[in-house]
């Protein structure tokens, strides 16, 4: 199978971390990914840490990309306006290419214009920011990450993970990317639509968790689970377990419940041949069609189309 080239753009201030998310995550691909560092002169990059980094390749590795993806820089490093060097290391980008930000890489992409009139997200302590300098791009910073064909941009440092996961998911299926986080040691599946700063994700000293009673209920989600069965399970009260799930989440427990289901239900479509009838009744919805309705407000398609995907991928 062919490997798809990954460029990473690095800039001056570069997050080290994040940008090496991408080599980290697409490196343990099996194979499937070719990943390579760029800066837009070929010349070592200035992180925001007390060291630098040297890149192989400048900017002309850029045009050689299937997927480029745009390292985020610490918020005292962006512009109101994209460098001439920056936009003469992007013009070359192919038409069509996937390109994916993590973080403020999104400023990046919104300021030379790619993102005009599209869905994106960055990290929500930049939020207000960003939206005062570019009104035209219509931004979402309650999620973890978005993919508006074929650009994606995502939140904060972890969400670059989530980003490069859904990637592998997307390309090759969740077998392979279920594959690359347990290397990895990452969760293997976070929704892009999940939220991005969560009150509270560690319990205060002497507070229950609701983490129990969350892996309780993702060994039963074909079972009609109803808030009064959590908050039991928990021995907490419906009110108290309602709050301290959203806290530690960022979801309420129904909506946390219906993006298990359709994550337990993706899996199924693109790992087995159940029916989506058959499919529906093992991750709890009630008929196919809840499924499908379901299935089509997360992701934008039918289970039917979502597994000739997959199968054309394999």
């Amino acid at each position: 199978m062919r490997r798809e080239r990954v460029v990473v753009l690095a800039l001056d201030g570069v997050y080290p971390f994040e940008l090496g998310i991408p080599s980290r995550i697409l490196g343990a691909a099996d194979d499937r990914y070719e990943v390579l560092t760029c800066s837009v002169d070929g010349r070592p990059v200035r992180t925001n840490a007390d060291f630098g980094v040297t890149v192989e390749h400048g900017p002309e590795a850029l045009a050689t990309a299937g997927t480029v993806v745009i390292a985020p820089v610490a918020p005292a490093h962006l512009a109101d306006e994209v460098s001439d060097d920056v936009l003469a290391a992007l013009a070359p980008i192919r038409p069509g290419t996937r390109i994916v930000s993590i973080c403020t890489g999104a400023f990046v992409l919104a300021a030379a214009g790619l993102l005009d009139g599209r869905r994106a997200t960055t990290h929500w302590q930049v939020a207000d920011r960003f939206r005062r300098m570019f009104p035209r791009v219509d931004l979402d910073p309650d999620v973890l990450f978005v993919d508006d064909h074929p650009f994606l941009t995502s939140a904060g440092a972890a969400s670059g993970v989530d980003v490069c996961l859904h990637l592998v998911r997307k390309d090759h299926g969740s077998r392979l990317a279920n594959s690359v986080a347990r290397r990895c040691v990452v969760p293997p599946f976070r929704d892009g639509g999940q939220a991005q700063y969560i009150e509270q994700p560690v319990p205060e000293q002497g507070a229950a968790s609701t983490a129990g009673t969350r892996a309780w209920a993702l060994e039963r989600l074909d079972e009609p689970l109803t808030l009064a069965d959590l908050s039991g399970h928990a021995r907490m009260s419906q009110r108290t377990f309602a709050r301290r799930f959203h806290d530690e989440v960022g979801l309420s427990p129904g909506r946390w419940l219906i993006q298990q289901r359709v994550a337990r239900a993706r899996h199924l479509l693109e790992s087995s041949d159940l029916t989506v009838d058959q499919i529906a009744g093992r991750v709890g919805f009630a008929t196919g069609a809840s499924l499908r309705q379901h299935l089509n407000a997360a992701i934008g398609v039918s289970p039917q189309a979502y597994r000739r995907t997959f199968q054309t991928a394999r």
